[in-house]
């Protein structure tokens, strides 16, 4: 099973090739997926365990919740621009700052993240 995943004993050309195309390729398909799956809920509905019909519950999503997921996005795009006109580099990573010695390095190499 290794080396039909694989195309091979190791880690080579056809093993980046062939996880590089799934990588590609899987959001496109969850995606569908989604799709298909929103589609036969619209057309049949959500099913109701308990058998009763509670439309006096519901209320509409436009525009009660449309406007609070506005007004969310919004208030967090103010904030960080805030943040980033006021102080650009309160979120960067203090080694940044350090000139660039080619000859020296750095005691601990992190990424970004």
């Amino acid at each position: 099973l290794v080396q039909w995943v694989w195309g091979g004993f190791a880690v080579d050309n056809a093993t980046l090739s062939r996880f590089f195309s799934i990588h590609f390729l899987l959001p496109f398909i969850v995606t569908a997926l989604v799709m298909i799956h929103l589609l036969f809920l619209h057309q049949t509905g959500s099913n109701n365990p308990l058998g009763t019909n509670s439309n006096m519950d519901k209320i509409p999503f436009h525009p009660y919740f449309s406007f609070k997921d506005i007004m969310g996005f919004i208030i967090l795009m103010m904030t960080l621009t805030i943040l980033t006109l006021l102080n650009p580099y309160y979120l960067g990573d203090p080694d940044n700052f350090i000139p660039a010695n080619p000859l020296v390095t750095p005691v601990h190499i992190q990424p970004e993240w």
